[in-house]
């Protein structure tokens, strides 16, 4: 049983309330408590020793990594941060100067994004560290983005490039938070998911959300400066579809609206590349097309336990 097996059996029957306007299946949870004007966004995410980062990596970037995992969903909502509460599990050793520098880190991003760090707690775990973020936003009520609005005819795009994280980019990402809202605010943008578990992966959620299938254009997906230097390890258009942890944003829009997008996008973010890679169409799975015709693409993204 892989992740999304099992998270599909752990929420087939979950309690809930008046309060949840969208509950699991979403990159953040929707609560309505009562605010004017306003829907809360509720997320939580970890990283782990040996799954998100080893013991060499540097401190602050783990903590960065950390806080960073949580904004990204939040943009993927078209929210704005507001808190989180940062659980702490520690080996018995541990070096406080080095725990110390996650903080910085951490730290450091949330002063950035505007995010205030409001308490948490700390834990013993005995064989390696983690860091679980547990974050509060806001979004106006009728403008959060969900991963159910796509449409057979809409344009699919992608911001960014893909694939070769490993490279350094899954510790150095910047959360689309800015984009994601001047999208919402400018342009009928009808689903949207950050790109956490790869193009072949995440567009499947849009995809299964939204009862749709998609047609993509093998030529236009952006394949990564840092993917090609790493091709004797995994064929560079496999890394972008796959390798997961771009945490980049991939939205839908009305056909019609695809070039007037662009241009904008071109004026307002001249230094971050934005690409139409297909459309949504009728039916289910995804479709790829290159020189030679077209094919069913079979890839899956990652997946944790597969």
């Amino acid at each position: 049983m892989n992740e999304f097996e099992l998270i599909a059996r752990l929420t087939k029957s979950l309690p809930t309330n008046e309060t949840v306007s969208t509950g699991a299946g979403d990159d953040c949870a929707l609560l309505d408590l009562g605010v004017p004007g306003q829907l809360i966004l509720f997320k939580t995410d970890a990283v782990v020793e040996g799954i998100h980062f080893t013991r060499e990596t540097p401190p602050e970037k783990i903590g960065r990594k950390a806080l960073a995992r949580c904004l990204s969903d939040v943009a993927a909502m078209a929210g704005t941060p507001v808190a989180a509460l940062v659980t702490l599990g520690l080996p018995g050793k541990f070096e406080p100067e080095f725990i110390g520098r996650i903080y910085d880190g951490l730290n450091a991003l949330a002063e950035k994004s505007g995010v205030a760090i409001v308490g948490g707690e700390t834990t013993t775990n005995p064989e390696r560290l983690f860091l679980s973020i547990a974050m509060l936003g806001t979004v106006p009520c009728g403008k959060p983005i969900l991963r159910s609005g796509a449409k057979a005819g809409h344009a699919i795009f992608v911001t960014g490039e893909l694939g070769g994280s490993l490279a350094g980019k899954h510790l150095e990402f910047e959360p689309r938070l800015e984009e994601a809202r001047w999208l919402a605010g400018h342009f009928g943008i009808h689903a949207m998911i950050d790109l956490s578990d790869g193009l072949a992966g995440d567009l499947r959620h849009v995809l299964k959300a939204s009862g749709v299938g998609a047609e993509l254009l093998k030529s236009a997906i952006p394949v990564s400066r840092a993917a090609k230097m790493r091709a004797r390890e995994k064929p560079p258009f496999a890394a972008a579809l796959t390798d997961g942890e771009d945490f980049e944003l991939l939205f839908t829009v009305a056909s019609q609206d695809a070039v007037k997008l662009l241009d904008a996008w071109k004026k307002k973010f001249p230094k971050l590349k934005l690409s139409c890679i297909g459309k949504i169409v009728a039916g289910d799975g995804i479709i790829l097309r290159d020189q030679t015709g077209a094919s069913r693409l079979e890839t899956h993204g990652y997946a944790h336990f597969a």
